[in-house]
């Protein structure tokens, strides 16, 4: 276990090398859940549409977390990469990635999930736009929400 987790912190930091943050390009942050944990890719997409990492995270669930439906782990994991990165995110448009198509409808209708309606409702002060991308385009998230 712990080799396996030396070999993906080795992979993180070697190319695609992280890039600082250019403030005048729109943040995309990539979300994806497991059972287990979450893992957030915060990149920004150059002039010809290539994709570079700023900066990667990823946690556990706790206990309690474990619990959550699919779409509550999902919309955790957005909860925590915004709680984590507001200060790049505050006052300017970002769009969110996910490979979770029921978050999409997260802006206008929670339905009667009072934990959703919750989050949603933490969520209105930011200016964002959830996209849906296949899981096979986001796979680097998917390995840190394992991690």
């Amino acid at each position: 276990m712990s080799k396996a987790f030396d070999t993906i912190k080795g992979k993180l930091v070697e190319r695609p090398v992280l890039h600082a943050p250019d403030y005048s390009k729109q943040f995309i942050i990539q979300v994806d859940s497991s059972n287990t944990g979450t893992g957030v890719v915060l990149c920004q997409r150059d002039k010809k549409g290539e994709e570079h990492p700023i900066l990667y995270l990823s946690r556990k669930f706790i206990k309690a977390e474990l619990n959550y439906c699919t779409t509550e782990k999902e919309c955790l994991g957005i909860i925590y990469a915004i709680k984590k990165l507001h200060h790049y995110l505050d006052g300017q448009p970002f769009k969110i990635e996910t490979n979770h198509n029921p978050l999409v409808w997260l802006q206008s209708n929670v339905g009667n999930n009072q934990r959703l309606m919750r989050w949603s409702l933490a969520l209105q002060p930011f200016n964002y736009t959830i996209i849906h991308r296949s899981g096979k385009s986001i796979k680097h998230v998917d390995a840190l929400s394992r991690v």
